[in-house]
Parts: structure tokens; sequence; C-alpha cells
């Protein structure tokens, strides 16, 4: 097994981490994504003047959504019961959205993917519900900033 790459057994072969023996703890996630597009795009997404309806708030419930089906779309995550999931939404300038999507749990592994993988497909629904004006808008800067709990401790995005 290559060292660090638990989700590979001694033949090199992906498996699911058995968990078993692991703490239960209070773990908590915060990711990012941003969409990028034509300022007349964010602001049509922000006041809400799309003719698909309101966009931020679709987007916020697909990203809690999203969290809560991350084993169903990532092969190897253990479904996990979710104590939390938010999604806040927010101009980042004139021609950018920016998503924060927040997960936690009491359990025995990380939610790192769930808001991962909620503040990307909070963002792909903005792009859907606005693609119609601006097919040209860009996801974008897709990262965790900051876990706590579980055994490999806490990390911060510098």
């Amino acid at each position: 097994m290559a060292p660090g790459l638990t989700h590979l057994n001694a033949k090199g072969e992906a498996h699911i981490v058995d968990i078993g023996d692991k703490a239960v703890t209070r773990r908590r996630a915060v990711a990012q994504a941003r969409i990028v597009g034509q300022p007349e795009t964010v602001a049509t997404i922000m006041g809400g003047g799309l003719k698909k309806g309101d966009a931020l708030a679709v987007a916020r419930i697909a990203g809690i959504m999203a969290a809560k089906k991350t084993s169903e779309l990532i092969p190897l995550c253990h479904p996990i019961p979710l104590t939390k999931v938010s999604v806040d939404i927010e101009a980042d300038g004139a021609d950018a959205i920016l998503i924060h999507a927040t997960a936690e749990t009491t359990g025995q592994t990380g939610v790192e993917m769930e808001a991962l993988v909620a503040a990307s497909t909070a963002a792909l629904t903005l792009y859907d519900m606005a693609k119609a004006i601006d097919r040209g808008m860009v996801v974008t800067d897709m990262c965790l900033l900051e876990k706590s709990g579980g055994k490999s401790g806490d990390f911060t995005r510098s």
C-alpha cells in the first residue's frame, strides 16, 4: 500500500476503509466553490431575476441534498449521519459568486467530501439556472477551507 493512501489495500486495490475502530468525535468541514460570469449574470442571479426562479434558494437546497447523497456519488465514501449542512451564497465582486458549504457530524469518519459535494453542486445548480443568459460561466476555486475532528486533527487552508 502506498503511504497515506488509505483507500488502497496491500495489493494496491481500491477498498472502503474500515472505520469500526475509529473514535466517535464531532467533525466539521467547510468547503468553497466560486462561479465566475458576466457582471450582468451575477447581478441577475443575486437579484432573483432569473426566469427559472430563485436560483439562490434552489442552489442551497441542491447543495444540502447533494451532501446527503455523497456516499452514492463518491464510490468509497461511507454513508454518514449528518447533523448539519448549510450552504451560504454571496456575491464576490461584480463578476463572481462565492459558495461556502459546511457539513457536520458526530461519527467515525470526516465530512470533507460532503462539504465539497455540497459546494460544487450548489455552483453547478447556479450554472444550470443561468446558462441561458451566460454559457461562459466558469465554476472554479473548489477546495476544502477547513476541517476539524478525527484522528488527523484540524486543517485550515492558509
